[in-house]
């Protein structure tokens, strides 16, 4: 999902509200006494849906429709017309509304559901959100490795236990539904969403993706359990992570080899797992817009794969139909709604669609039967996942954020997802573990003690955050996260890991005096790579170090004193002209908070255990390059990684 800094000041409904709609709430719907079927839980869901279909105006089923963003509800008195009057079904969190407590949301949570109950029909609303590597849009929550480092460690328990965490922290907080996972199959690491993807290797993805539903949803339709699973959302469908030259959003070729032996499989999992919701990309497939896809959307995944739950847009997807966006808006609904898009994210201009939405309807441009099936689906999961019996949130859930016990299995997950690419230069001159105890050790770049760069895009904002005490300011003025997340940095868990007698000294940004004046360090750690990003902004087609990265290596690097190199990057990165220089070299990927795990694995505490899931390139000309290409010839093979 993609999002823009809006200009939007968010406070809460004041407790008369909450006090006004408390009694109302549910009796609004169809007050006759008599026996109503979709009230019934006893009652088979699909009767029940049936039944409900059938009492249902033409408004009531467009709204059930949409999706808007949260921040519409944030004005009163016309906040509450979003539901009282429009009906939308369903709001999504965009990534940088993170400012409230859990408890806060929770209340904020039923209050928006209070007022959906309280319509003729009682229906309630889903709320949906990010939640990509944990509950990533929330301050103080577990934040897990992003997926790219979670496929090396080719462990689909631990990427189960991930899931069920990630579920508990997001219905904490009030919300249903988390728009996760992403099982794009990369082919390129140029794209900016790379590392969102588990692998370049569709085995590894279709395993990842079996897990980690199983681990949001647990077994059952949909979901198992309405206190602490969540529905999930299968992104992005189809192809996304095979675009020409890696180019977010662009056009991905593929012949049906290609498309069913490499991007559709994972696709397929989700629907046989029973995955909630599927979410259409952005991106084309031989030159279709995905939205307006219909041999793809019905076709092939209701039709042919018997998708029975909803296919959603992503964020403004219709509107990004034509260029520029919105240009033909009534033909961009009408393509979407007949290619099969069931729900749409139409973030803030909810009125201007349901109008032509419904006159497209009236006019008989979108048969009644597309809009039936598209609300027959929203309805459906509805009631699989409890809603209708249980549609206000707890706040029993609150210890579970962020405890100890998720953190652990975060530092699990970091600990299995390093690799280790080189350890000495030669079999006699090991690196790795480093000993705890020394004089002095030399801790140099600005990704060593900053959470935000550790974490990467999608943490706390859209395109992550900055953690360093001179963007806090800034950030605050924005409106945005001050990086005051809790986690534990990389530097912190160095400190924290060596022996008490052990001088540690970090340098942000390391000149050609620093080796010098520090001579009697043992040795240095070099902790270097991207900075955060997201989606297009990502996009790279030199995929260098970031500056000033590469100053760092050569400052310290090659100076008599043994250097390790740790990459926090959420892809392979441009490293052979550093690699001479270089005494040991692992990868981080994006860790997340628990910064505790890469320190875990570095002095030997737990073995490194994690394998490349991507081809780590020589040079960005070899590019694209999988494995089994014929002419792959690569810097460090796909499935390689040192063991210790």
């Amino acid at each position: 999902m993609a999002a823009t800094i809006y200009g939007v000041r968010s406070f809460f409904l004041s407790a008369a509200i909450v006090i006004l709609f408390a009694g109302r709430y549910g009796g609004a719907a169809e007050a006759t006494g008599g026996y109503i079927k979709y009230k019934d839980p006893k009652a088979p869901v699909e009767e029940r849906v049936e039944d409900l279909l059938i009492r249902m105006t033409l408004p009531e089923k467009l709204g059930q429709m949409c999706q808007v963003d949260r921040f519409n509800f944030s004005f009163f008195p016309t906040g509450q017309e979003i539901f009282t009057k429009y009906m939308i079904g369903s709001v999504l969190s965009n990534p940088y509304d993170t400012g409230a407590s859990q408890l806060k949301r929770v209340l904020t949570s039923n209050t928006m559901q209070k007022l959906s109950l309280s319509t003729r029909l009682g229906i309630p609303m889903l709320y949906s959100i990010d939640a990509v590597h944990g509950h990533n849009t929330f301050i103080n929550a577990t934040i897990f490795p992003h997926n790219v480092g979670l496929g090396a460690t080719r462990d689909p328990q631990l990427i189960k236990k991930i899931g069920a965490i990630t579920a508990l922290e997001v219905k904490a907080t009030g919300i249903a539904q988390a728009f996760a996972p992403c099982v794009a199959v990369c082919r390129d690491p140029r794209w900016g969403r790379c590392y969102e993807s588990y692998s370049e290797d569709p085995k590894v993805v279709n395993m990842m993706t079996e897990s980690i539903i199983d681990g949001l949803q647990g077994n059952a339709p949909y979901i198992a359990d309405v206190k602490t699973n969540v529905a999930g959302c299968a992104k992005h469908f189809v192809g996304d992570g095979g675009t020409v030259g890696g180019i977010n959003e662009n056009n991905t070729v593929a012949d049906d080899a290609t498309l069913f032996g490499i991007h559709m499989p994972p696709f397929e999992i989700a629907v046989k797992k029973g995955i909630a919701s599927i979410m259409a990309s952005y991106s084309s497939l031989n030159g279709v817009k995905m939205h307006t896809n219909k041999a793809m959307i019905t076709d092939y995944l209701k039709n042919t794969l018997k998708f029975q739950g909803i296919v959603i847009s992503d964020w403004e997807g219709i509107d990004r139909i034509t260029t520029p966006p919105k240009a033909n808006y009534s033909y961009s609904i009408e393509a979407s709604i007949n290619a099969g898009i069931d729900m749409v994210m139409i973030p803030f201009e909810y009125k201007e669609f349901l109008e032509k939405l419904t006159n497209l309807v009236n006019g008989g441009y979108i048969p009644m039967s597309r809009i039936d099936d598209a609300v027959r689906r929203v309805l459906r999961v509805k009631f699989f996942i409890g809603l209708f019996e249980k549609p206000l949130a707890e706040e029993t859930l609150d210890p579970e954020f962020g405890s100890e016990a998720h953190r652990e299995v975060a530092k699990e997950a970091v600990r299995k997802s390093m690799v280790l690419l080189k350890n000495g230069k030669t079999n006699a001159d090991k690196v790795v573990p480093l000993p705890k105890k020394a004089k002095k050790i030399l801790v140099v770049g600005r990704h060593a003690n900053d959470m935000g760069w550790q974490c990467g895009g999608f943490s706390l904002t859209w395109q992550g955050f900055n953690g360093t005490g001179e963007d806090i300011g800034r950030n605050k003025a924005l409106g945005l996260p001050t990086g005051k997340t809790r986690g534990t940095t990389i530097l912190e868990a160095i400190q924290k890991a060596v022996d008490a007698t052990t001088e540690v000294v970090y340098v942000e940004e390391p000149n050609q005096e620093t080796s010098k004046l520090h001579r009697d360090a043992a040795y240095t750690i070099v902790v270097v790579g991207e900075v955060p990003y997201a989606e297009t902004r990502g996009d790279s087609s030199t995929l260098s170090i970031a500056e000033p990265g590469p100053a760092t290596i050569n400052n310290t690097c090659g100076s008599g004193m043994k250097c390790l190199v740790v990459l926090v990057t959420g892809r392979p990165l441009v490293i052979e002209p550093y690699l001479e220089k270089i005494d040991a070299l692992a990868v981080a990927w994006l860790p997340g908070t628990e910064g505790q795990g890469v320190a875990d694995v570095l002095f030997g505490d737990h073995p490194f255990t994690g394998t490349l899931s991507r081809t780590w390139m020589k040079n960005v000309a070899q590019l694209p390059m999988n494995v089994g290409d014929k002419n792959y010839d690569p810097l460090f093979p796909f499935g390689y990684g040192i063991k210790t």
